[in-house]
């Protein structure tokens, strides 16, 4: 059976992991200290829920060459919410075995992320 034509962002693979993502962090930074909530917890959902939302906005965009700046934000937020989950580990706040199932999905969303960058320059 073919894959359905993409109506909307909502439909990009990307998109979607990226949005299992954010949730995932949502979840994973529940636990965080109460005095995190503005320090590290703050930084992680702010960089998770970029990534999905430059899809949708970069999706939104005119040209190819918009959609693809929107794909670089959203490259940079995934390496920064990479960062914020390493140390987030490194500084025990969160144990390993709930920060390495995130890393993982960060992984995933890289590799989506990058195909679709390399489609769209490709054309």
């Amino acid at each position: 059976m073919s894959k359905s034509p993409i109506q909307s962002y909502q439909d990009l693979q990307v998109w979607q992991e990226g949005m299992n993502l954010a949730e995932a962090c949502y979840f994973v930074t529940k636990s965080f200290p109460k005095e995190e909530t503005y320090g590290m917890t703050s930084q992680i959902r702010r960089a998770a829920v970029s990534i999905p939302a430059n899809i949708a906005e970069g999706y939104g965009r005119r040209s190819r060459g918009e959609y693809l700046q929107f794909l670089y934000i959203a490259q940079g937020s995934l390496k920064e919410l990479e960062t914020h989950l390493i140390l987030s580990k490194r500084i025990k706040l969160a144990e390993i075995p709930t920060i390495d199932p995130v890393l993982a999905q960060c992984q995933l969303v890289g590799r989506l992320l990058q195909g679709l960058i390399r489609s769209l320059e490709n054309k």
